[in-house]
């Protein structure tokens, strides 16, 4: 028995774009929607404050997609020169369990996240928005615009805020090359969100927040995705949406369980039955809605199996003796 063993290099080698991972990620909450999934609630560690290190199951039968991702988050690793995201995805063959792949999870968990944002804002942000605002200006707050751009070529402006002046300033010199956009440097989280179509926080998550995003400063018709759970946003601001979404209703049930999302309300419905269509997308221009985007183990499993049939293919890898 072998498996293929592929590096965070041998990932990227593969070549997936950011389309193709979103039309994978779309096709993900479709089968979701439809029941056709199985995605038990991630269990984690927290082996120092607000730091995690999650185990991350599912299977798409569809895709013949079966395995988990073993990731970790801390915070503070900025300050060692590490990232704040890790991990790998080991990959199963559903006929026999056998493990037929170990890949690194850090690029991949970075580009199904803008992903995932991405296929929320198709559902429920208005049509050819113009403005975006990025709170935090790492590799979430990269990735997400890159998606976004995707689905939506009509941004042309982003406000960006951080809490470390050279961060936006490395941000704003490389998106504003990359993507043709005028980015905005804001001092202030205000400044950034008020004139925003599309919200994105991706900051560190914290178990005892102090947010400061209000729901004045939002305007009608905005869509909103926090990917830090509720350190930014605060409970005033999840209870003012018109419609308020999350990825997965098990696991936000979760969270709140174990203390998070305090003051939050539950929500509406799942981004799965948005794509499915049992629950309703945006209906007016004026609605303010937010999508909770928790990270789900099916977007991985569906960029990963992708990677994996392409890398066979095109000879990337190691093949490791179990």
């Amino acid at each position: 028995m072998e498996l293929l063993y592929l590096s965070r290099s041998d990932v990227e080698r593969v070549g997936m774009s950011m389309a193709e991972i979103i039309d994978a990620v779309e096709e993900a909450f479709l089968e979701k929607g439809r029941g056709r999934v199985e995605m038990p609630p991630k269990p984690g560690i927290h082996p120092r404050k607000d730091a995690f290190i999650h185990a991350m199951p599912a299977y798409i039968p569809s895709l013949e997609a079966a395995g988990i991702k073993w990731v970790s988050g801390y915070p503070e690793n900025h300050k060692r020169g590490l990232p704040y995201i890790t991990g790998l995805i080991i990959l199963n063959d559903p006929e026999t369990g056998v493990p037929m792949a170990v890949m690194d999870a850090s690029w991949i968990t970075a580009m199904r996240t803008g992903a995932a944002t991405a296929v929320a804002a198709k559902y429920l942000a208005r049509k050819s928005p113009k403005a975006v605002a990025i709170i935090g200006c790492g590799v979430q707050g990269r990735t997400n615009l890159e998606a976004l751009k995707v689905v939506f070529p009509s941004i042309e402006t982003v406000y960006v805020h951080d809490i470390l002046p050279e961060a936006m300033e490395r941000y704003a010199d490389e998106m504003s090359e990359r993507f043709g956009v005028e980015v905005i440097k804001c001092a202030e989280p205000e400044d950034a969100v008020r004139d925003a179509d599309i919200v994105v926080t991706a900051t560190p998550i914290l178990k005892e927040p102090q947010p400061v995003i209000r729901a004045e400063w939002l305007k009608p018709g905005v869509f909103a995705c926090p990917l830090d759970f509720d350190s930014y946003f605060k409970p005033e601001a999840f209870s003012a949406m018109d419609r308020l979404y999350t990825d997965d209703l098990e696991q936000q049930r979760y969270y709140v369980s174990v203390g998070y999302f305090k003051q939050v309300p539950e929500p509406h419905g799942d981004l799965g039955e948005v794509v499915a269509g049992s629950k309703p997308a945006r209906q007016s221009d004026d609605e303010r809605i937010m999508s909770i985007n928790l990270g789900l183990a099916i977007e991985d499993m569906a960029t990963a199996i992708r990677i994996y049939h392409r890398a066979t293919e095109m000879g990337i890898g190691q093949r490791l003796e179990l």
